[in-house]
């Protein structure tokens, strides 16, 4: 194997499992040394320049990070990244005066985005201190798209929305027209934008289509729209008995908002199995938690009504059969179909776009799912000056997503307006910097704590599910965040090797906790996998290689199983490894802040 070039972002990127998944690149354990060091604004601001949305984010995120998290190669569950996220945001000083500056001089530019939702929002945080006049359109009275309209308020409360979207929002070169819905783009175009944002989201929720359906439609409603209404106070009560179809985060929220609403008999149905569900784990179990059944393998059949007045829905059972090529299809299982009774039904079996108020006649080219013909990187369609993030770019997918869209467009649109190639993407900012204090000192907490993942205190279930306003999660204190973030393995303080001041003595390989470091001859990748002291088995993460060292041989480090201790680095006796903290920064047409070290 060649050598591997630690001067490339990736090398270490991906070895930081929990920033490498984020889609915003959010240097995870930067902020968590910053939570333990008691440095909540710190640890926000880290958040605030790479995510927009801390406080929001510590909430609702979907926690890609947390499945890549090292800490659960080791134990059964990773750290809780979303919730320390949670803490800078709940024990921060006012950092007003440490945002991004506005400019008081434009640059005479005007961009114009489309829905107040995530991605909008972050094109607007990221070209207004560039001095972009930036003018955000949505049909609702508020900033926050599907943030406010869709999540609960016991999920997340709008005191935290009014905050987040407000440091966008409130400090000058962005202009709201809210209650101002976009019916057409080409009138919008015609206005004379430099360039325009769509991020209008996903905002059709798809609906059944069985027997009955139409005749109770009074009780019947779609799930995204009915969270709508319920956030904006125009649903305050649901019927007894209440079935919710569909198996996402939607249906969650849905059956959580109808248990609260007055729902004694909330039931979710899904046609897929319970491992299969689009919807979280954690959302699955608080949903079960508030004694919610969860049925698999249920595929609508009929509607029961009496008159028009719902009465309960048929369903048939159905299991899975899979193929030779592993493709699974749903079959009659034979059994006899199942009826629940119920007075209303809310359906969350999925999101599609609409965008009837873009014409056909502009240029804009649209496949053949409804969705704007757009390059991947860049999000540009084809209309030039016109730029696609979030749900309305690539389909439904969620916050942290359409975050990271914002920042990719708002990269393109800063390009576009300079006259500049799109394509040609600004660089990550990275930096790696050695922590060492002494012989056998770091300037970070290298010793591995044997905690299991502390559980995030709920409110009780008896005032919890009277009052739909009231936050349910109550979120760590202080000290438990502590404990939680002293869990963190620190896999962004690399161990880097230098071959020149290495005696082969093989310290290093009989001190390693986790075998994951072997000195041997060199050889093809596959080959020299099953060769090391511990086969490295999991070829998504590249394996450390280093040569010219005198023997001939070669360093072989397998990064999927180290655990970052530093144990190889104290026991060096020559120093050729060495403990270094790598930062990275994603590439974004905001000015990049100065890096904060945890100290």
């Amino acid at each position: 194997m060649k050598p591997t070039d630690i001067r490339n972002p990736d090398t270490f990127h991906k070895v930081v499992d929990c920033q490498w998944a984020c889609p915003a690149h959010t240097p995870v354990p930067e902020y968590i040394r910053l939570i333990a060091a008691g440095r909540y604004s710190d640890a926000y601001m880290v958040n605030w320049h790479s995510n927009v949305f801390p406080g929001i984010l510590g909430r609702t995120c979907d926690r890609p990070c947390e499945p890549a998290c090292r800490r659960g190669r080791v134990e059964e569950e990773p750290v809780a990244i979303c919730r320390l996220k949670r803490v800078a945001a709940d024990n921060k000083a006012d950092i007003r005066n440490r945002l991004t500056p506005i400019p008081a001089q434009r640059n005479g530019r005007r961009i114009a985005c489309i829905g107040a939702g995530p991605a909008s929002l972050t094109v607007a945080r990221d070209l207004a201190p560039l001095g972009y006049e930036v003018h955000v359109y949505d049909g609702e009275k508020q900033g926050g798209g599907f943030i406010r309209s869709q999540i609960p308020r016991f999920r997340l409360p709008a005191e935290v929305i009014d905050e987040e979207v407000g440091y966008i929002t409130d400090r000058g070169n962005v202009v709201t027209h809210y209650g101002e819905r976009v019916e057409s783009l080409k009138a919008l175009l015609a206005e004379g934008y430099d360039a325009v944002f769509v991020g209008s989201g996903a905002p059709r929720g798809r609906d059944l289509d069985v027997p009955g359906r139409a005749e109770a439609a009074e009780h019947i409603h779609i799930g995204i729209d009915w969270l709508s209404s319920v956030s904006f106070g125009h649903i305050t009560e649901v019927g007894k008995r209440v079935i919710v179809l569909g198996g996402g985060n939607t249906a969650m929220d849905c059956c959580r908002s109808a248990r609260r609403l007055g729902g004694e008999e909330v039931t979710v149905v899904v046609r897929s199995g319970f491992e299969e569900m689009k919807a979280s784990p954690w959302e699955k179990e608080d949903a079960m938690r508030e004694g919610i059944p969860i049925l698999n393998f249920l595929v609508p059949k009929e509607v029961l009504h009496d008159s028009g007045r719902l009465t309960g829905m048929v369903f048939e059972k159905v299991r899975a059969e899979y193929d030779a090529r592993g493709r699974r299809q749903l079959v009659p299982s034979g059994e006899p179909d199942v009826t629940i009774e119920a007075d209303e039904v809310l359906v969350a079996i999925g999101q599609e776009n609409a965008f009837p108020w873009i014409e056909r006649d502009i240029g804009l080219e649209f496949d053949r799912w409804g969705l704007p013909v757009l390059d991947a990187t860049t999000h540009q369609s084809t209309v030039p000056q016109v730029f696609f993030g979030g749900d309305a770019a690539f389909g439904p997918k969620n916050i942290i997503w359409a975050v990271a869209h914002g920042h990719a467009a708002a990269i393109s649109i800063d390009l576009f307006c300079r006259g500049e190639d799109v394509t040609n993407r600004p660089p990550p900012d990275t930096r790696l910097v050695s922590q060492k204090m002494g012989i056998h000192e770091w300037s970070y907490d290298n010793d591995v704590s044997l905690d299991l993942r502390f559980k995030v205190p709920h409110a009780e279930d008896e005032v919890a599910l009277r009052d739909i306003t009231l936050e349910v999660e109550l979120g760590y204190d202080r000290e438990m965040a502590f404990k939680e973030a002293e869990r963190c393995l620190n896999c962004d303080v690399q161990t880097v090797f230098s071959e020149s001041l290495c005696i082969e003595c093989d310290a290093c390989v009989d001190i390693c906790p986790t075998d994951c470091i072997t000195f041997t001859e060199n050889g093809e990748e596959a080959d020299l996998r099953q060769r090391l002291k511990a086969p490295a088995l999991n070829l998504d993460q590249p394996l450390y290689v280093a040569d010219g060292l005198k023997t001939g041989r070669v360093m072989v480090k397998d990064e999927d199983v180290c655990l970052h201790c530093g144990m190889c680095a104290e026991r060096c006796p020559t120093g050729a490894w060495d403990m270094q903290k790598f930062l990275l920064e994603a590439a974004k047409a905001l000015r990049p802040a100065p890096a904060l070290a945890a100290e």
